[in-house]
């Protein structure tokens, strides 16, 4: 498992698992935020890396959304860091604890306990508030209540599955039940401009705006109108 130094306040950790998968620390003034929680064995490697690099303790898990692959060292993490909030949006909860399937699946399957995951604070209109050092920004077709966080400060957007990326290239996400819904909502990074962009399977994006015309191009069959404008 490596970790990475992404930004003055955030570190990447990554592992391989038939494809990557990446999560990320950011480090706050009151210990570090967790942005999305990976696959079960990497729980270790988590609570290593906080632990060497100093910026303890772990304060809050928040999640881009309840897909396996993003939750599931929630568990293992917990029994090091008892009572730390976990965080998705309100609109992913249902899903992630196993209440009803994911748009496209037949069944349900609960990826969290029932009663662990809150939602996200909102404000007027369903305005996501911020958390931590993250500005969260609902991004909705990879998942129903798919969310990424742009951290102002270092200008860096953790944006989950809402893409894939290669060679600094953006790429679609595998296994997005709605693909006209995951182009819309691509459009957030023209909206927040990031000098960088993470994701979950894949490398880094500089200026992933400068990259968004041409990746709504190759995927156009998708979209609708309001992707292509």
């Amino acid at each position: 498992m490596n970790v990475t130094r992404v930004s003055e306040h955030i570190w990447s950790v990554h592992t391989w698992l038939v494809f990557p998968i990446t999560v990320w620390l950011v480090k706050e003034e009151d210990g570090v935020t967790l942005v999305d929680a990976g696959i079960p064995k990497m729980a270790k490697g988590i609570n290593n890396a906080i632990r060497s690099l100093g910026i303890g303790p772990l304060k809050r898990i928040v999640l881009t959304h309840g897909h396996s692959d993003h939750v599931g060292a929630v568990k293992r993490l917990l029994q090091e860091w008892p009572g730390v909030p976990v965080y998705a949006h309100r609109l992913e909860i249902p899903f992630a604890t196993g209440e009803a399937p994911y748009p496209g699946r037949r069944k349900a399957a609960q990826y969290l306990p029932g009663g662990l995951p809150r939602p996200l604070p909102e404000g007027a209109g369903g305005r996501l508030e911020p958390i931590g050092g993250l500005n969260p920004y609902w991004t909705p077709g990879h998942a129903p209540g798919h969310v990424v966080y742009h951290h102002v400060q270092d200008d860096v957007l953790l944006a989950g599955d809402l893409f894939n990326a290669k060679r600094g290239r953006l790429r679609f996400p595998l296994f997005t039940f709605d693909k006209a819904q995951t182009l819309e909502s691509s459009l957030i990074v023209r909206e927040i401009g990031p000098a960088h962009m993470e994701v979950c399977h894949g490398g880094p994006v500089r200026r992933p705006a400068d990259r968004l015309d041409d990746y709504l191009r190759a995927h156009a069959r998708h979209a609708g109108a309001g992707a292509q404008a």
